[in-house]
């Protein structure tokens, strides 16, 4: 069991001796003090790189075959969750249901506070019970503290249904042990302002999260080169990068490449594949199913 009694020795509580002087700097220098431990959240990012490849291996196959990732968090770690997951849709054109973010206390608490809310372990099982998780789904704990009684009553649950686990805390494994299939520790120290892990380890949860979701669209076949082909094109501005993707990608000028994505129904790596490939809409579409949506295996099956 956790001792939750006093958490004094973790290390996003232990107080950061570069700051001790905090309310007497100036200006320029607090920026400045802010700047130099920012530097940690990347180092933390390069000593994790191993578990964080891993979680991108598993979570795309899991998704490949159906299933689907749950971010589940409670205050800041939370809402980085649910951050990330809403920006799925709109870069990557995958369905809502795909990358959900679970948040203790609910829409709610996005906007307004409510971290007595994570304490509560039955809470965090009760939610993966309600999306009715299985064995197909991945489900990736976060918190920065790596104690919250809601994340760890939600990762039980997870094994009990036979998810895949991962787990993600800014606090080494010995402090806080879990039994999870990868386990991500990013490790950048003491925050600035003691105990207040909104700052660097919430900075660097959110380089994670980056990381894990793109890695997992890349691995799906939602990129090509390094444009986003699956992007949704809901307003002007998607519109306009969808436009210059088709443009830079193939000889088309402006105009062409517009006629070209509404023959394709707005869907920029169709618009590609009809454009080097030359077949119908119907074809193209039937072409990538074939190959689960991956455009480099649609084009080479083509041609031979």
């Amino acid at each position: 069991m956790l001792n939750l009694e006093s958490r004094g020795h973790l290390l996003t509580e232990q107080n950061n001796p570069n700051s001790q002087n905090l309310d007497q700097l100036t200006t320029l220098e607090l920026v400045d003090l802010f700047n130099q431990e920012d530097y940690k959240t990347l180092e933390a990012i390069a000593q994790a790189r191993h578990p964080l490849a891993q979680a991108i291996d598993l979570t795309s196959a899991a998704l490949g075959q159906g299933g689907r990732l749950f971010y589940i968090g409670a205050g800041t770690s939370g809402r980085l969750g649910v951050l990330d997951a809403a920006e799925c849709p709109p870069t990557f054109c995958t369905p809502p249901e795909w990358v959900q973010g679970i948040l203790a206390g609910g829409e709610a608490a996005l906007v307004k506070s409510s971290e007595a809310l994570e304490d509560r372990a039955e809470d965090g099982a009760a939610a993966l019970a309600a999306v009715e998780v299985t064995e197909q789904d991945v489900v990736l704990g976060i918190t920065a503290g790596g104690t919250t009684p809601y994340v760890h009553g939600a990762i039980a649950e997870a094994r009990k249904r036979g998810a895949t686990t991962l787990f993600l805390a800014c606090v080494p494994a010995e402090q806080v042990p879990i039994e999870v299939d990868v386990d991500i520790r990013l490790l950048v120290g003491p925050e600035i302002l003691a105990g207040s892990t909104r700052l660097k380890a919430g900075t660097v949860t959110k380089m994670a999260l980056n990381i894990l979701s793109t890695g997992v669209m890349v691995k799906l076949g939602k990129v090509y080169g390094n444009r986003m082909i699956d992007v949704s094109v809901t307003n002007q501005k998607l519109r306009d990068r969808a436009l210059r993707i088709l443009q830079d990608l193939t000889d088309l000028d402006r105009p062409q490449a517009a006629d070209l994505l509404n023959r394709s129904g707005q869907r920029v790596k169709l618009a590609l594949l009809m454009h080097w490939t030359q077949v119908s809409p119907e074809q193209g579409q039937q072409l990538l199913n074939q190959h689960q949506g991956q455009l480099r295996q649609a084009l080479q099956s083509h041609s031979h």
